[in-house]
This record gives C-alpha cells, structure tokens and sequence, in this order.
C-alpha cells in the first residue's frame, strides 16, 4: 500500500563535489523502504549506468528513465535542436508524472546542469516547480544551479569537492562513478 507525503517540499543538491545523484538516488530508494513511490528523469545521462540494474530491483517503486546525452558537452558545441526538444517534452512528461498522483517523489537529475548547457530554461523549471502539487516531494540535481532555484528551494545542499582522485589520473570506475 502506497502511503501518501503529507507534505512535500524541493530538495537541491548541486556543487562540483561528486555523490549528487547518489544522493537523489538513495532518497528513493529510502523513500521505497516506507511505500513512497518515485519517479527519476535522468537527464544528459544516456548510458547503462549501474544504478539502472539495481533500481530494476525496485521497480515496482521507482520509475526510472534517461533522456538526452552530453556528447555536445566533450565536442565543445551547443546542443542540437534534437536534444533541447528531447529534454523540452520530458519536462513535460515529468510535469504529466508529478500531477498524476501516481508518485509521491520526483527527481530531475542533472536539470541544472541542462539548464546551463541551454536544454531547458530557469524558467521552464521554476513553471515546473510552480505546478508541484504540496505532497509531492521534488529533487533537483546537478552543477550550475541558478540563483533563482536556490530561492525556491526548502533544502540545498552543496557537494564542493575537496579532493578526488580523478587529479591522480583515476578514470570512472563501474559501480563507483557508472
């Protein structure tokens, strides 16, 4: 039996520091422990990342899907039009999703991210944010967050990197980083 959030509120974790989506994800999967249903749209994120099979293994309470890729992003170029309208109809989705009823969390994982590479706007968000209905709990995550989701937010957290072994020349590392 799905037990409803009396009350929800907007969560962001942004920063230059790693575990970001490992934050976003392991509310889910918390929130799946109490029979809260949750909705992720992983965005720019276009790869079997492990935590894909696993969330498998909770299916039934947390939905999870990928829209978009960050290609552009390593070729230095702005994105297609193909990828603005990708990630465009998602926020749509998601706006779909989160009205439905249907979940009790929404995560936008790397939307402030999309936002600064120009996929979505602040304003496309924060239209997004002004829909959420007051049980709904919403995460946002990613680098770059404007100043104006920060405003609406009940709850930032900021992941600053103080060290990381990727300046030892460590590359990603399936299950840790993928």
């Amino acid at each position: 039996m799905n037990k409803k959030l009396k009350r929800g509120f907007i969560q962001i974790y942004t920063g230059n520091g790693k575990g970001k989506t490992t934050a976003a994800i392991g509310q889910a999967v918390r929130a799946a422990g109490a029979g809260l249903k949750s909705y992720i749209l992983q965005l720019m994120k276009e790869f079997p990342y492990s935590e894909l099979e696993s969330l498998k293994k909770l299916s039934d309470l947390i939905t999870i899907e990928q829209v978009g890729n960050d290609k552009f992003v390593y070729k230095k170029e702005k994105p297609s039009n193909a990828e603005i309208e990708k990630v465009k109809h998602s926020l749509n989705k998601v706006k779909e999703k989160m009205l439905s009823g249907q979940y009790d969390i929404i995560i936008l994982d790397e939307i402030c991210v999309s936002i600064y590479f120009g996929l979505v706007t602040t304003k496309d968000v924060l239209f997004l944010i002004d829909q959420k209905p007051p049980n709904i709990e919403l995460i946002l995550t990613g680098r770059y967050c404007p100043e104006e989701l920060i405003e609406k937010a009940d709850l930032v957290t900021e992941m600053t990197e103080i060290k990381h072994y990727y300046q030892k020349g460590i590359s990603t590392r399936k299950g840790i980083e993928s």
